[in-house]
């Protein structure tokens, strides 16, 4: 099998290609370097520069590297970005896909597996989400996912083609300092940020109904979410035809103030957050009932928060020397 790799030169997307190559896949990177890395893809591994809207080049790019499999990861993904630019983010994340999926269908690729969101859930009132919660997302960003979703097993049902769509919960962690994510967006960064700018990190509301008052959310580690695509990818090869929505979390919640205090511990600093009003659209608990991952692909997260959040302080100290505690 050889599997093209759309944001390969991302965050997430780099860490895919490195288990992939581990598992002994051949990996190709398609990506149009607006926020990946070049020097993350491996030695070895062809990188084609380009977006997914060039149909023309992304069916060349299937042909000359004989692609038998698609990981699609890149795509828009700021919540508040999203809200400002929705057809910017509906261009990129639904059309990209569709010409994405034109060039796969006509090329005869047999498996293609797509990077979802939790996002698609919204603000779900249950203590664990299934995959059988109703999908009411609260941003462009969400919608365009779901509505990714919809495109992808729409086009499994008309075409045969093997599907998988991953529903990512809250990514941490890092396999080695320079795959560490370099934005500033999620929890755990936006604590070291702070951090290190001697500023106290900040809560968005305590009055949540949870134990301490602050959101509560499911983090999983980036080396297990790529082991799942993995997992998923191999899983469609086994099975032609095959149909999966699956979450990809732990299962296990943590609070945003129970993050905090972790982090404090692992960098070795002691500034307490500061509350700062609710945020519109948090909802109090996302954690993921991780069950039916198991089940389907065999895989289970095997990180800890810890490990998150100390692999990810070393890529931060990479970039941010001065970051780091005497």
């Amino acid at each position: 099998m050889t599997w093209l790799i759309t944001g390969g030169a991302g965050y997430i997307g780099a860490h895919v290609v490195r288990a992939m190559t581990r598992a002994g896949e051949r990996t190709v990177v398609y990506d149009d370097l607006s926020t990946g890395i070049a020097a993350r893809v491996p030695a070895g591994v062809p990188l084609v520069a380009g977006s997914t809207l060039e149909g023309e080049r992304v069916a060349r790019a299937l042909a000359e590297h004989r692609v038998t499999g698609v990981v699609h990861l890149a795509a828009k993904k700021q919540v508040g970005e999203s809200v400002d630019r929705p057809l910017h983010y509906y261009r990129e994340n639904v059309e990209g896909l569709r010409v994405l999926l034109e060039a796969v269908t006509a090329a005869g690729v047999p498996s293609f597996v797509f990077s979802s969101s939790a996002a698609v859930y919204g603000m779900p009132d249950v203590d664990l989400v299934t995959e059988d919660t109703p999908c009411l997302p609260m941003s462009p960003y969400g919608e365009t996912k779901l509505a990714g979703e919809w495109l992808v097993r729409a086009t499994n049902r008309a075409t045969g083609l093997s599907t998988a769509s991953l529903r990512y919960f809250n990514v941490a962690g890092a396999a080695s300092p320079e795959l560490a994510d370099t934005g500033v967006f999620n929890l755990v960064p936006m604590v070291f940020e702070k951090l290190t700018e001697n500023a106290p990190p900040l809560v968005f509301g305590d009055d949540y109904p949870t134990p301490d008052g602050t959101c509560v959310r499911d983090y999983i580690h980036v080396v297990d979410l790529a082991e799942a695509h993995v997992a998923a990818a191999r899983a469609l090869q086994a099975s032609p035809g095959r149909e999966l929505t699956l979450n990809i979390g732990r299962g296990e919640g943590v609070s945003v103030r129970e993050m905090i205090d972790r982090v404090n511990a692992v960098t070795g600093y002691d500034r307490p957050p500061t509350v700062a009003p609710r945020r519109p659209g948090d909802p109090a608990r996302v954690v993921a009932a991780a069950d039916r991952v198991a089940a389907e692909l065999g895989w289970k997260a095997g990180h800890d928060v810890h490990d998150m959040i100390t692999s990810a302080w070393e890529g931060w100290v990479r970039l941010h020397p001065q970051a780091a505690r005497a």
